[in-house]
């Protein structure tokens, strides 16, 4: 069985935690920041979990997690 490619994207935009689950990066936080609002960009402050249903998706692209 020849070895799988990990998505270059997908390596560089999730991680895992220690019980497994996929950690991501808020999005809409890098420019054009004067006109978000403070809530907003509090809130896309740290990480957050992939949800449930990419999850599946995520994985396939990161087979060696």
């Amino acid at each position: 069985m020849p070895k799988l490619k990990t998505k270059s994207s997908a390596k560089k935009r999730f991680s895992v935690t220690s019980t497994g689950k996929l950690k991501k990066n808020a999005a809409f936080k890098r420019h054009l920041l004067f006109n978000k609002g403070t809530k907003m960009k509090r809130q896309a402050r740290g990480t957050s979990l992939v949800s449930e249903s990419d999850v599946q998706i995520v994985k396939k692209f990161l087979p060696y997690l």
